[in-house]
């Protein structure tokens, strides 16, 4: 059976699943994603990656503000949908969307169903210290992140990954088992949809930027979690004063001192007591300025033994 496939996406996370149903020769007849956004320096509309990927295969794009009213769903509708692929879309499909597709709207979801439902699961289950992720296949209903699942696939979370790393392995396993759901499709096979259990539901609410100051009152095992979770954004800030400094890399070491405290500084990192054991700050940037390791960070911003931060 030949499936005209919808997808919906807009960041690279989804782009990398609609090259991965291509690849696989399926008709994407549309792809739906955000509307261009200022960004760079310039602040120039710049189209999604979905969008850029999607007019290089020469599919048509549509990039409604909203889904909700009349005009929208009848753009939708003119496409005839065996099956909508969504991907960190960004908008809220409401019921009479969800009701289109002949086989409904498969969303592929960055953990493991009902654990981090919503927006920010990759970042969320890095800084709770879970010990495995995954990604799940999901048929939508008008919850947040609540339908059915028809596939899981399951991978470690190891001991050095920040977001960014985890989202590039997330990414592409959600291409891979798309893939294998929609060829189930093709082939005629009913999808079996699982619901999921009311025990164990976590939501992983999106991140703000206040949440990025490292209290270092805290352990350092908590913290390091933290600077993991928050790379690439908003990243993980720490004050020399009243300097913000952010941090992107740092280890956990054996040692103690008034939370805060420089410890040592030099070229292998500055050790800063925590409220249970300590960190090494390895890779810093101070505003405006570049990530630097910790060597050169200290040639330009010095941060002696005693410095206090906060």
């Amino acid at each position: 059976m030949t499936l005209r496939v919808g997808f919906a996406g807009t960041p690279a996370f989804a782009q990398q699943a609609l090259q991965a149903i291509l690849d696989a020769d399926f008709n994407v007849v549309v792809a739906l994603t955000q509307p261009d956004r200022p960004s760079g320096r310039g602040m120039q509309l710049t189209p999604s990656p979905v969008k850029q990927l999607a007019l290089s295969h020469g599919i048509p794009v549509e990039q409604p503000v909203s889904l909700r009213n009349d005009e929208a769903q009848a753009l939708v509708r003119s496409y005839n949908l065996d099956v909508l692929v969504v991907v960190a879309y960004g908008l809220i499909l409401p019921q009479a969307v969800l009701d289109m597709p002949r086989y409904g709207c498969l969303n592929i979801h960055g953990s493991i169903l009902p654990r981090w439902r919503g927006a920010a699961p990759i970042h969320r289950a890095i800084e709770a210290g879970d010990a495995e992720t995954g990604v799940c296949i999901m048929q939508m209903d008008a919850g947040l992140d609540t339908g059915g699942v028809v596939d899981e696939a399951r991978l470690a979370i190891e001991a050095a990954d920040t977001t960014a790393l985890l989202h590039d392995r997330l990414a592409a396993l959600g291409a891979e088992r798309i893939v294998v759901v929609l060829k189930k499709l093709a082939a005629g096979e009913t999808l079996a949809a699982t619901p999921q259990t009311q025990a164990g539901v976590t939501y992983a609410h999106k991140l703000e930027k206040q949440e990025s100051l490292l209290n270092l009152k805290a352990a350092a095992s908590e913290l390091d979690r933290k600077i993991r979770a928050y790379n690439p954004f908003p990243g993980a800030v720490v004050h020399s004063g009243a300097q913000p400094i952010k941090i992107w890399g740092a280890h956990i070491v054996a040692a103690s001192g008034q939370p805060g405290t420089v410890l040592s500084s030099g070229d292998e990192g500055i050790v800063v007591a925590c409220g249970a054991d300590a960190l090494c700050l390895e890779v810093l940037q101070a505003p405006g300025g570049k990530r630097l390791k910790a060597a050169d960070f200290l040639r330009g911003h010095p941060l002696p033994v005693g410095t206090l931060l906060t």
